[in-house]
């Protein structure tokens, strides 16, 4: 059977093709009442846009790249998740460029590669803003920049010093030492980021104002096995009671599984403070500062289509905010 055509469309809404087209790039001079008959006849007809014909008419991919360190975890499964979920509803198809190494980041710097034949780009977490102005490179595709800030260019972002804050001010109000679990990965060598960094500087800046010290602190992967061996040395150093705050879920659950093992009472033996709120964290009964990831996101993707409508303003930036979410774990 024949597939449906542009042109098929057009004929059964009574509409030039070019109407039809600009329909399908959601163009603004376009009549509500037309475009509900051109929307009605691809419904009708099931027709399927041809992303190649697009690309030749309009000089369009109708293709975002996303340049992130990784795709295996947690955190970055739910920033793509609302990614694309935003690029989606504007018909928009996302390439993922996993950054892994340093070789690989080395080519990506590179205008010439495929990442740069998309129509806007995105930058995740990792500050590559810096590395891309010290190589006096510049993408021609509008560019966003999610979960790290940059006074030059759009960005979504996580105010991780005030999620450290909120963390430390709840901290503090236990009796006991603090200790606290901060991550360092191979990623750190490689690229540019201030997220744990920030979150700790927050930290901190609670314990001192309530006039508190911190009694140990720790470094780990996002390795399970790294993450419960410091899990275990911090158990078998630190003095009962204690609050111990982990800069990430992923090593506040090694901490809730060694203690359970050792016969601790994790909310009264150990109080444990996670930080992100991944979907298995409300299961656990783990306190943990909630971040918007998806919303993140989804924002960041709001702000790059709307520079590839046409939006010529300066740089704007959305600060997302975590939130305290007390569970059984204090």
């Amino acid at each position: 059977m024949r597939k449906p055509t542009i042109q098929d469309v057009a004929k059964a809404a009574g509409v030039g093709v070019g109407t039809v087209s600009r329909v399908l790039n959601n163009h603004a001079a376009v009549k509500e009442a037309t475009r509900e008959a051109v929307l009605k006849a691809i419904s009708d007809l099931d027709y399927t846009p041809n992303p190649h014909a697009r690309r030749i008419a309009g000089g369009k991919s109708y293709t975002i790249s996303v340049l992130l360190p990784v795709v295996t975890t947690e955190f970055y499964v739910r920033l793509l998740d609302g990614l694309e979920h935003a690029f989606q509803e504007a018909r928009y198809d996302v390439a993922i460029f996993p950054l892994l190494d340093r070789l690989r980041l080395e080519r990506y710097l590179g205008s010439h590669t495929l990442a740069y034949q998309a129509d806007g780009l995105v930058m995740a977490s990792y500050n590559l803003t810096a590395l891309f102005h010290e190589r006096h490179v510049r993408s021609e595709q509008p560019t966003v920049l999610v979960d790290a800030y940059a006074d030059n260019v759009d960005c979504a972002y996580m105010d991780n010093t005030a999620g450290g804050k909120i963390a430390g001010e709840y901290a503090t109000t236990f009796a006991g030492q603090i200790y606290a679990i901060w991550v360092e990965t191979e990623l750190d060598q490689i690229f540019t980021t201030r997220v744990f960094d920030e979150r700790r500087a927050g930290f901190f800046s609670a314990l001192t104002a309530a006039g508190r010290q911190i009694a140990g602190e720790y470094i780990s992967s996002f390795d399970t096995h790294v993450a419960r061996t410091v899990a275990a040395q911090l158990l078998t150093e630190a003095e009962f009671p204690c609050t111990v705050f982990a800069s990430a879920d992923l090593l506040a659950s090694a901490l809730i599984e060694e203690a359970e093992v050792r016969g601790l009472k994790v909310g009264s033996d150990i109080k444990i403070i996670g930080f992100d709120d991944q979907p298995w964290a409300e299961r656990r009964g783990l306190t943990t500062l909630h971040q918007p990831v998806e919303s993140m996101g989804y924002e960041a993707a709001s702000l790059l289509l709307s520079r590839l409508a046409g939006h010529q303003g300066p740089p704007r930036a959305r600060k997302f905010t975590p939130k305290l979410l007390v569970r059984s774990s204090t």
